[in-house]
């Protein structure tokens, strides 16, 4: 049975120096003025579900500005069981617990899955590709704990290989970085691209729906050394394959990284290309359609959560429903009554009809 959450409680987070949400129900809109601490909700659940935030925010930045620490809470039910989360934030540190018992974030990847959607989002499609490769990863690490492993280790060895081009530091000290490159970065392509193509279906066919077939959307995902033909995805690969071409092109491109102080080749440079009709959405794409390519991938981001671990994933929908148009809203309400537990700040109530209005927990949020 899906994991439901019942409530949240905060204290001295963000902007919230103690608050408390309870009763939630399976549509919870959050209505309040700009600058009222709507978003702040939103990352707070993000933080005890995905384990993440959108905003990417340090520890001692989440804190309420004048204090020490930090804790968020949530409880979560499936009618069976009975789960505590929270996170305490201290300086620099992330602590969470489980029902009273300590917990690293791996241990609780895929426990609540979630997925978010905020404004920014809308540049998914024309903003740069780190947009596209953190989303994808983020999705990995909530499905597969191995993915989030890997992902980690490899920024690590990444930020590695940086320092040591930027100080022009001794070629067999990078050469020995290259080879820890090669076995973790071939992993995470790997990860990479078997859980883009099972994206891609869950894409395509909802873009399909929500565009009510005007054109064919198609996407593929380019590793770094395979830029020369961005139309053309790359296949599954083996380990060794996918060795085997992560060194040939560190190899090829070894004074060019030297020359600019830092790594070029990896899968931090991969690259995913969404196309309409064959021609790169990033450019051709009317602003609708890139919305819609948006909208499309977080549904289909919720379709892949719940075919992995067989659970549907909390909805988090951060002040959307202002940035799209009546067909877009409308999917959007689509999903929500698709049976995830949905979270929804607006600023303005209007943008719900009183029949969804009627199924949600409506929460007005007071100026703090």
């Amino acid at each position: 049975m899906t994991l439901r959450i019942e409530s949240l409680s905060l204290r001295n987070f963000r902007n919230y120096e103690d608050a408390a949400l309870n009763e939630l129900g399976d549509i919870t809109v959050l209505v309040g003025e700009n600058a009222v601490g709507k978003t702040n909700l939103i990352e707070a659940i993000q933080l005890l579900t995905a384990l993440t935030s959108f905003r990417h925010g340090t520890a001692d930045q989440l804190i309420r500005h004048g204090e020490e620490r930090s804790r968020v809470s949530m409880q979560a039910t499936d009618g069976n069981r009975r789960l505590d989360i929270d996170l305490t934030l201290d300086g620099r540190t992330r602590k969470y617990r489980l029902n009273g018992k300590a917990k690293r974030p791996i241990d609780l990847k895929g426990v609540i899955p979630s997925v978010v959607f905020t404004p920014d989002d809308l540049d998914l499609v024309k903003g740069p590709n780190s947009g596209r490769r953190s989303s994808l990863d983020t999705l990995g690490a909530q499905v597969n704990k191995s993915y989030y492993t890997v992902r980690r280790d490899y920024e690590k060895v990444i930020r590695h290989k940086n320092r040591l081009l930027k100080e022009e530091a001794d070629v067999a000290l990078v050469e020995a970085i290259n080879e820890m490159i090669v076995t973790v970065g071939a992993q995470l392509t790997i990860y990479r691209i078997a859980l883009f193509e099972r994206l891609l279906p869950h894409l395509t066919a909802k873009y399909q729906e929500i565009s009510q077939g005007r054109d064919c959307l198609n996407a593929v995902y380019v590793p770094s050394w395979g830029k020369g033909a961005p139309e053309e995805t790359v296949e599954p690969l083996t380990r060794d394959e996918a060795r085997e071409a992560l060194a040939r092109a560190l190899h090829e491109r070894a004074e060019e990284e030297r020359r600019r102080g830092r790594a070029v080749v990896g899968p931090h440079s991969d690259e995913i290309v969404f196309t309409l009709d064959g021609e790169n959405a990033s450019i051709y794409g009317s602003q609708g359609q890139q919305r819609s390519i948006v909208l499309s991938y977080k549904l289909a981001e919720a379709a892949v959560i719940e075919e992995i671990i067989e659970q549907k994933p909390v909805l988090l929908l951060d002040d959307v429903m202002s940035e799209l148009d009546g067909r877009r809203r409308d999917a959007l309400v689509t999903a929500m009554e698709g049976g995830s537990q949905t979270f929804i700040t607006t600023a303005n109530i209007d943008y719900f009809n009183e029949a969804m209005l009627n199924k949600s927990n409506v929460i007005h949020l007071p100026v703090v």
